[in-house]
C-alpha cells in the first residue's frame, strides 16, 4: 500500500500549522518480558503530547485503528525483523484523517506483534516505534520512543527466520472476485504500470545525467541512491513481465490498493482505485507500480509520505528516505506534468 510513522505520521504540510512546541513521547510496554513458542506478543502503546500546544496525528500511522503500515521497528539478537503485516495506499491525508491530542493528553493501545512481524524464532528482541528514528521534513514536533525488551523462546532455532514465500515465476495476470468489467479495467492497468516501469528503466539507463524527473523524486545525484534507484525499476518491469500477477478485487475499503509485502505478487485494488484516471498523477497504472514496488523481492519499498507534495518535498531534504518511497517510484513513473 502506499505511503513513516510518526515521523511522516506528523503531516502538517496539508493542514494549518501548529505551534513547533508539539511533542509526542510514545511509550511501548510488554505484557510479559519473557514468552514462549505458543505465546502471543503484546505490547501497550502509549503516545503522549508532552508539548505545550495541540498535536494532530495521521491516525492511520498510529495503532489506533487497522494495521496498515509497520508502526515499529523490531530487531532479533540486534538483526532487523521483517514485516508480514499489509502495506496500504491512501490518498493525501484529509483534515478528518487526523486526531487531535491536547497538552498532556495519553492514548494507549494493546497491540499484537507476532501476528505482522517475524516473531517465531528464539531470540532478544527490541521493539521501538517507527516515528522515533530520524524524521523527514514533514515532522511537526519532536518525537521519543523507549526501546522495549521481549525474549522469546521461540519454535525456530535461534538465528533463523521464517523464509520467504516461495513465487511463482511463470508470466500471467489473474483475478480474484473481479466481474468482467473490472478484470478488462485491470488488465489495462497492469499494462499501463508495466510501460511505466519500461519508460522509468529507460530513463535511467540512457546513459544521459539525470533531470528534472529525477531530481524531483529522487533528490540530488548520488551515484548508490542513482544505483539503487535502477535497480529498484529493472525489479518492477521485470516482475510486470515475468512474474504471474494476482488482482484480488474484493476490498471495500477506501483505500487505492494494498499489499502483503511478503506474499508476490498478489496486489488487492480498493474504492479509490475504481475512480483514479488510468494514467497520470494517482492512477491505476501509478498504483499498480506502486504496489509492484512493495513486494520484498521486487524492490521492498516503504509508505514515508503520500502525495506529490510530501514525495517532492522529502527528495529535497532526505532522499535516502526518498529512494524506498512507493509514491516517489510511482511518481515518477507517471511523469505527470512530464518532467525532463
Amino acid at each position: 500500500m502506499h505511503r513513516t510513522a510518526l515521523a511522516s505520521l506528523l503531516l502538517a504540510a496539508a493542514l494549518p500549522a501548529l505551534p513547533a512546541q508539539a511533542d509526542t513521547a510514545v511509550t511501548i510496554t510488554p505484557e510479559r518480558a519473557a514468552l514462549g513458542k505458543r505465546d502471543d506478543v503484546f505490547v501497550t502503546v502509549t503516545l503522549t503530547n508532552t508539548g505545550s500546544a495541540p498535536e494532530r496525528i495521521l491516525s492511520a500511522r498510529t495503532p489506533f485503528g487497522p494495521a496498515e503500515f509497520a508502526l515499529f521497528d523490531i530487531t532479533r539478537d540486534g538483526q532487523p525483523v521483517r514485516y508480514l503485516g499489509r502495506e496500504v495506499k491512501r490518498p493525501v491525508p484529509r483534515a478528518a484523517d487526523y486526531m487531535l491530542m491536547a497538552p498532556g493528553e495519553s492514548r494507549s493501545a494493546r497491540v499484537e506483534l507476532s501476528r505482522s512481524y517475524d516473531m517465531a524464532a528464539t531470540g532478544a528482541y527490541a521493539v521501538r516505534y517507527r516515528g522515533a528514528a530520524p524524521a523527514a521534513a514533514l515532522q511537526a514536533g519532536a518525537i521519543t520512543s523507549n526501546t522495549a525488551a521481549i525474549f522469546i523462546e521461540g519454535r525456530l532455532p535461534r538465528g533463523t527466520s521464517t523464509p520467504l514465500l516461495a513465487a511463482p515465476t511463470a508470466p500471467s495476470l489473474s483475478y480474484a472476485q473481479c466481474s468482467n468489467a473490472q478484470q478488462d479495467t485491470i488488465a489495462e492497468a497492469v499494462a499501463a504500470g508495466s510501460a511505466m516501469a519500461a519508460n522509468g528503466l529507460a530513463y535511467l539507463t540512457s546513459g544521459k545525467e539525470q533531470g528534472q524527473r529525477y531530481l524531483n523524486w529522487f533528490g540530488a545525484l548520488d551515484a548508490a541512491r542513482q544505483a539503487t534507484v535502477n535497480k529498484n525499476f529493472a525489479a518492477i518491469k521485470d516482475a510486470f513481465e515475468t512474474k504471474p500477477v494476482k488482482v484480488d478485487c474484493g476490498c471495500d475499503e477506501d483505500y487505492f490498493a494494498y499489499v502483503y509485502p511478503f506474499q508476490p505478487y498478489t496486489i488487492y485494488v480498493c474504492n479509490a482505485f475504481w475512480t483514479a484516471p488510468m494514467t497520470g498523477t494517482d492512477s491505476k497504472g501509478g498504483t499498480m507500480l506502486h504496489e509492484m514496488s512493495h513486494f520484498d523481492i521486487v524492490a521492498g519499498t516503504d509508505d514515508h509520505v503520500y502525495g506529490q507534495q510530501g514525495a517532492a518535498e522529502m527528495a529535497r531534504t532526505a532522499p535516502q528516505r526518498a529512494i524506498n518511497n512507493a509514491d516517489s517510484h510511482e511518481y515518477f513513473g507517471e511523469n505527470t506534468p512530464p518532467l525532463n
